[in-house]
């Protein structure tokens, strides 16, 4: 078994990103100069787990790189985060994300998987039988072996959080009665449950799943949590927006860390979602993420003004 210190094991994509910043969206035909260029490393699973390390949590990543990037690991290890479960692939390139960075700090992305999706049942078998009853099992919807993920993990008795980002139809035919805990933003919950309304989306979700612990993030209107017909909510703080990239997943990443410490819910959700406010007023994914001290320094100022 591992450690007695209760972690998430974070079975996640690491993408490199490639960056633009543009007036706007490019329109099908449209050849559209960008004012901006960067590279930094991303990816949903990335993203997540240094969020949680950056929130003072232990954190397992486990996943794939391509082998020519492997500097890359880099910084996620520099953020604390545990990357021994993260295979370097000799011969496929790593997953990549093509973001268009608008001027009101909207972003819109392309993805390639490349080696986020050679993950193997047998790499997670070995993975949770080092895992502790207590610990969380965290995933999102950019790798491979989603459903041996969560099935693995549900039969060695862990905790299942997913984060079906991006939503797809195979998503449906998972086994979501397996999971503990869904975390979808207000688009993937109307997908998910083709409505079209978030009311509407919100009461399927509650039917669907009456025992599933759901949190539905709402952006500018802040998170609720839904579980058994009971609500709880957190507003958003007002913050001036200049990228949008790894708000979600800064989110995630400090809610788990804030379970994991045993934090209401309540609590959990207004630490993240402060959180997700100061990763929106920086440039970038992994860069833009804020560790812990800055965000309760963040959220004791933000109380004391009010």
């Amino acid at each position: 078994m591992g450690s007695l210190v209760m972690a998430v094991y974070n079975f996640g994509s690491i993408n490199i990103d490639y960056i633009y910043s543009v007036d706007h969206f490019v329109a099908p035909g449209e050849t559209l100069a960008s004012t901006g260029y960067k590279m930094v490393l991303g990816g949903k699973g990335a993203n997540q787990s240094v969020a949680c390390a950056r929130a003072d949590c232990e954190v397992f990543h486990v996943g794939g790189i391509g082998k020519s990037d492997a500097k890359q690991l880099e910084i996620m290890k520099d953020a604390g985060v545990n990357i021994d479960g993260v295979v370097l692939n000799p011969s496929t390139a790593s997953g990549h994300a093509i973001i268009q960075v608008n001027n009101d700090g909207e972003n819109a992305i392309i993805l390639h998987p490349g080696a986020n999706h050679c993950l193997t049942p047998a790499q997670i078998k070995e993975t949770l039988q080092k895992a502790n009853k207590d610990d969380w099992v965290l995933l999102q919807n950019e790798t491979n072996c989603i459903e041996d993920i969560i099935t693995i993990a549900f039969d060695a008795g862990l905790k299942v959080a997913f984060n079906p980002a991006p939503m797809n139809d195979a998503v449906r035919a998972l086994p979501l009665n397996k999971i503990a805990m869904l975390i979808i933003n207000e688009i993937e919950a109307m997908q998910l449950t083709d409505a079209t309304t978030i009311d509407d989306a919100k009461a399927s979700l509650t039917k669907d799943f009456p025992n599933l612990q759901i949190i539905l993030t709402l952006g500018k209107s802040g998170a609720i949590a839904l579980q058994k017909g009971k609500f709880t909510g957190v507003e958003a703080f007002s913050v001036e927006a200049k990228d949008t990239t790894a708000a979600g997943d800064t989110f995630i990443g400090y809610l788990m860390a804030s379970l994991q410490r045993g934090t209401s819910l309540n609590d959990a959700m207004k630490l993240a979602s402060a959180a997700s406010a100061i990763t929106v007023t920086k440039e970038g994914a992994v860069p833009s993420i804020p560790r812990l001290a800055e965000v309760e320094a963040f959220l004791t100022k933000y109380i004391s003004e009010q």
